[in-house]
């Protein structure tokens, strides 16, 4: 996220088309990335494991350093059989007001039977007059699991500033074995009235999303999910039949990461059989 790299004129009215295709397989106890293929801006740093060979970690890179109007981002995850994977982010993504086009990121994700996917990226900010969408379609086999996060910052409101210009769209689409298991379309139009309405943001510039899915859980499960939440912000935790969904919309971006945080190490304990492993990225 350091490294500006310039457009060329060619690039200027269309936008980058930043592409990224990754296939994790488990060879010999071991998760390996197997195959990558990347197209400027997107990168991913080569794996690591800091727990074990059988998880492998991998962290994408947007080597722009942010998302402007025109750009369209793609990325193709496939975990094969049995593949144990987490995926971040080396930064928020930093979607810039918008000069008239649609900036665009779309995540297609394939998790085989027995693979477990944990893909949490960083936050999205979105500056006032940014229009935005992103498409996540998630598609599990049997006994395949799925653990996602989005955290979202409505204006730079560190500066002050409000959402009240632009839009922004999320559809979120999980299916297992052709039967669709969450569907979720969210609309955000940048206006002062949607801002502060009670319907809307009610002031607060950060929604956010956790979810299980794959797995049925325990009412145990949901109980200790709700008993991480200390804030004062609107946040609740929803059993769906095969997972269950935790939402947020507040102000602070370290109270929402800190919340999901807990329930995630919660989930790798209680249903992975792993141990706790924060980031170290997170931490930088």
């Amino acid at each position: 996220m350091n490294q500006i790299i310039q457009k060329t004129s060619t690039n200027i009215s269309s936008g980058w088309h930043g592409k990224l295709n990754l296939v994790y397989a488990h060879r010999r106890g071991a998760t390996e990335l197997t195959y990558n293929h990347n197209q400027a801006p997107l990168k991913i740093q080569r794996p690591f494991y800091p727990e074990g060979e059988e998880v492998c970690h991998s962290i994408i890179l947007h080597t722009a350093g942010g998302v402007v109007g025109g750009d369209r981002l793609s990325c193709d995850i496939h975990l094969q059989n049995h593949a144990q994977a987490f995926i971040t982010t080396a930064a928020a993504a930093k979607i810039y007001r918008s000069n008239g086009l649609l900036a665009r990121q779309t995540v297609n994700i394939q998790v085989d039977t027995g693979a477990c996917l944990e893909y949490l990226p960083q936050e999205t900010i979105l500056f006032n007059g940014a229009v935005y969408r992103q498409d996540l379609r998630v598609e599990l086999a049997t006994a395949a699991n799925f653990v996602g996060w989005e955290i979202t910052r409505c204006g730079r409101s560190a500066r002050g500033e409000k959402f009240v210009e632009g839009e922004m769209r999320s559809h979120t689409e999980i299916w297992q074995n052709g039967v669709p298991l969450w569907i979720d379309r969210q609309y955000l139009p940048g206006n002062t009235e949607v801002f502060h309405s009670p319907h809307g943001l009610a002031g607060n510039p950060i929604v956010g999303s956790f979810l299980w899915v794959g797995t049925p859980v325990s009412p145990e499960i949901i109980e200790t999910a709700r008993s991480f939440i200390t804030s004062q912000s609107v946040a609740g935790v929803s059993r769906l039949q095969h997972g269950f969904l935790c939402r947020y919309r507040g102000h602070s971006t370290s109270e929402v990461r800190n919340w999901f945080t807990a329930v995630w190490q919660m989930l790798r304990v209680s249903l992975l059989n792993r141990g706790h492993c924060i980031p170290r990225v997170w931490q930088i």
